[in-house]
């Protein structure tokens, strides 16, 4: 699921050849377009807070909250985080967008009667941690019926990254289930006859969901008449987009 960057690139400029508003280069192009792609990716959170404080219907297709999950799920990625010994913290993948869980994979052993006595058999059982402030990690460490434990790991966060806490600090087993970020969009070319002609093997499309083709297309375009200095255009642009976010929001 994706959106093709050559389709809204090429939708952007025939808009703005038939109005005769100007012309945007590939590298302009580029940059409105991630620029775009982050400004609609970011609202999905907004929105997701707003239409969470409301009923939602029964409707299999138009549940906003259920639209926006959709959207979002794309990016819902679960990876293995990397353990740094010279700080003790774990550090998540470098396409980090926003955290969702911490996961630690406890590893017991325990001795089986059935069907070979005495055999050794390891279990691992995949445990949330609850993440907590510094000084409550201070307080709750102290008792030891709210110590954390392998069955009930808790972590901390901070620039550094993520240290977590079972028995004792834990330097191995820990992954985290996270949103990443959206690609870095690339409409690339080749120049033939001095004319930029697309390479789709070097180009990179927008990850968004294909419902937000024409939300592209207006952003870009917005962002497109501030650069020519073609506020009609940018006031038309702009107006499309308010109407947009209207619509889904009544």
């Amino acid at each position: 699921m994706a959106v093709s960057v050559d389709t809204v690139y090429q939708r952007v400029l025939g808009i703005l050849n038939k109005e005769q508003r100007g012309y945007v280069t590939a590298q302009e192009f580029n940059l409105y377009a991630n620029q775009a792609q982050l400004d609609i990716f970011e609202q999905y959170f907004y929105d997701i807070n707003q239409f969470g404080r409301l009923h939602g219907n029964d409707t299999e297709f138009s549940d906003m909250l259920n639209i926006l999950n959709e959207k979002i799920n794309i990016f819902e990625v679960n990876a293995p985080m990397t353990y740094n010994t010279l700080t003790g913290y774990w550090t998540p993948p470098s396409d980090l967008y926003r955290m969702g869980t911490i996961v630690y994979a406890n590893v017991t052993t325990s001795l089986s009667l059935y069907p070979v006595p005495n055999t050794v058999v390891t279990t691992t059982t995949l445990v949330e941690a609850e993440r907590v402030n510094h000084n409550e990690f201070l307080y709750i460490n102290q008792s030891p019926y709210t110590k954390p434990s392998n069955i009930r790991p808790v972590f901390v966060a901070n620039e550094q990254g993520y240290k977590v806490y079972g028995n004792t600090a834990l330097t191995q087993g820990v992954s985290c289930n996270y949103i990443k970020k959206p690609a870095k969009v690339q409409w690339a070319y080749t120049i033939v006859f001095q004319e930029p002609l697309y390479n789709a093997a070097n180009s990179v499309d927008f990850e968004l969901h294909p419902s937000e083709e024409t939300e592209l297309v207006i952003r870009i375009l917005e962002l497109s008449g501030l650069l020519i200095k073609d506020y009609q255009m940018y006031q038309v642009a702009n107006s499309e987009e308010q109407q947009t976010i209207q619509q889904e929001k009544s």
